[in-house]
């Protein structure tokens, strides 16, 4: 089904449409869910809650940028409401000061996507959540600042902070 066909037929309610739009993208946004989230029951929580929202609300899509992405953004916003109300999103380190230069963390190409949320697990919610918001989801320190009700310096810090404690983790674990 292309993706023009599936929203008129979204539009319209079509049970078929959201059982195929269901199959199709909740493993990928049950992912998206899982790195905020720690637990597996609150990650497929908020991934149904974001998929009412995408199927009550899909008359808000104009059809402007990736619908993928669309939703996406969608269950990022359920996953942290449910950190949030979960008073779980502590933003520790609010105090450093950001250092001016670049850091070059990466991590290794060879570990497993398995591997990687076992380390994004062990991570303070306030780091994982603005690692995620930034690295993986590419939005700037400005709109992680706004979604969250934080500063960017607050922002910029949760992130420097979390890239010390993956670097310190990776070494570890031997990487």
């Amino acid at each position: 089904m292309n993706e023009t066909t599936l929203i008129q037929r979204l539009k319209q309610q079509d049970p078929a449409a959201q059982k195929w739009l269901y199959d199709r993208y909740s493993p990928l946004l049950f992912s998206v869910c899982r790195r905020y989230l720690r637990s597996r029951e609150d990650a497929e929580e908020a991934l149904v809650s974001g998929l009412f929202k995408v199927f009550s609300q899909i008359e808000s899509y104009s059809g402007v940028g990736s619908f993928e992405g669309w939703m996406r953004r969608i269950v990022v916003n359920e996953a942290l409401m449910m950190l949030r109300k979960a008073q779980n999103l502590v933003f520790p380190g609010d105090e450093m000061k950001i250092p001016d230069q670049a850091d070059h963390f990466s991590v290794e190409a060879d570990m497993s996507a398995r591997e990687i949320l076992e380390l994004l697990d062990q991570l303070p919610n306030g780091y994982r959540t603005v690692f995620n918001l930034y690295v993986i989801e590419g939005f700037k320190h400005q709109e992680i600042a706004d979604m969250l009700g934080i500063s960017i310096n607050t922002s910029k810090s949760q992130l420097i902070l979390a890239k010390d404690k993956l670097r310190n983790l990776l070494k570890i674990k031997g990487y």
